[in-house]
């Protein structure tokens, strides 16, 4: 916006318009321009930051700058609306926070251990402190793992357009974490759909998704219990299912549960290794594919995780995959 040096406006732009009217919580930053339109024809720079509590809430930059013209005095105005700077500037100065908080805690331990260690001659606590660093240097490098997965999960635009089968990445995901189902003392089921499970989105951030969910299934149930993982078609939809028997998540945690670093059961955590990224990578993976997710849960009884995906239809290879799956049960 660029003012005479009486105050008025002799030139604009459309985005300007709101704040010429003033109406709502524009009237703020229509003063504030007005305000610093008088310090700049009176030849000085000025600028100052509004917060709009909205709805919607917003952050704007009100600045000035003289703009003389033949010995006459003026200015010019810029307002900038830096919300969703201040956003990503938030969400960074947080993420960099709680991944020192979660390395922090690993190293630690490490030099604590390492120092045992030195004047430690019994075999046996050698052996213990060695398994111990040994433990937490693996934490460090899940940690590590799964921030270059949610970054790579982050970055990535859509789903692609290749078409996958449900069947096969379910599968797969289970195979992959069948051992460590095995040292939990955990069962894992698996039902495939007999009906085409396909659709349109790319396999490795889906193999992601469902190994995450299934990983945290098995983590958080007891010993001789049982996680049960289900692909089945329904109308429109591929539907993929992990439900479990373990101990649940109160109902106040659920709408946090997929924020990163977001723990239900802090200690349980640093037992099983949990990094508290999984479910970010299930969130951000579920939102490239525009799918939609349902958590049920209940405190002492378990949770159950639904997944819906718009499927799409491709009878010969759901076919094929439902008799490769079948030889290989």
């Amino acid at each position: 916006m660029v003012f005479d040096g009486e105050g008025l406006v002799i030139d604009s732009n459309m985005a300007s318009t709101p704040f010429l009217e003033a109406r709502h919580g524009d009237a703020l930053v229509g003063a504030a321009v007005n305000d610093l339109v008088r310090i700049a024809n009176s030849g000085q720079e000025a600028s100052t930051v509004i917060e709009l509590f909205g709805p919607p809430r917003r952050t704007v930059v009100v600045s000035t700058l003289p703009l003389p013209e033949g010995g006459r005095p003026g200015a010019v105005a810029f307002v900038e609306d830096i919300t969703e700077r201040r956003q990503l500037e938030a969400i960074r100065t947080d993420l960099v926070a709680n991944i020192s908080h979660e390395l922090k805690t690993p190293v630690g331990a490490i030099g604590l251990l390492a120092e045992t260690l030195e004047g430690e001659n019994d075999q046996v606590v050698v052996e213990r402190l060695a398994s111990r660093i040994h433990t937490e240097a693996m934490r460090i490098a899940q940690i590590i793992e799964d921030l270059i997965e949610l970054s790579r999960i982050e970055s990535i635009d859509g789903a692609g357009s290749g078409t996958v089968d449900m069947n096969e990445v379910a599968a797969d995901a289970v195979e992959r974490l069948r051992a460590a189902a095995s040292q939990s003392g955990v069962e894992v089921e698996l039902h495939v759909s007999t009906t085409a499970a396909v659709i349109v989105g790319e396999r490795r951030q889906l193999l992601s998704a469902i190994g995450n969910l299934i990983d945290n299934a098995i983590k958080y149930s007891d010993s001789g219990t049982k996680v049960e993982v289900t692909v089945e078609r329904a109308d429109a939809e591929v539907l993929v299912r992990v439900a479990d028997h373990g101990i649940g998540i109160p109902t106040r945690d659920i709408d946090r549960i997929f924020e990163r670093f977001y723990r239900v059961d802090q200690a349980r955590s640093r037992k099983t290794g949990g990094t508290g990224l999984g479910l970010a990578i299930v969130r951000h993976a579920i939102a490239n594919h525009e799918a939609h997710i349902e958590v049920e849960s209940r405190l002492g009884e378990g949770s159950v995780f639904l997944l819906r995906f718009q499927s799409v239809v491709d009878d010969v290879r759901a076919d094929q995959t439902i008799s490769s799956l079948n030889e290989r049960a």
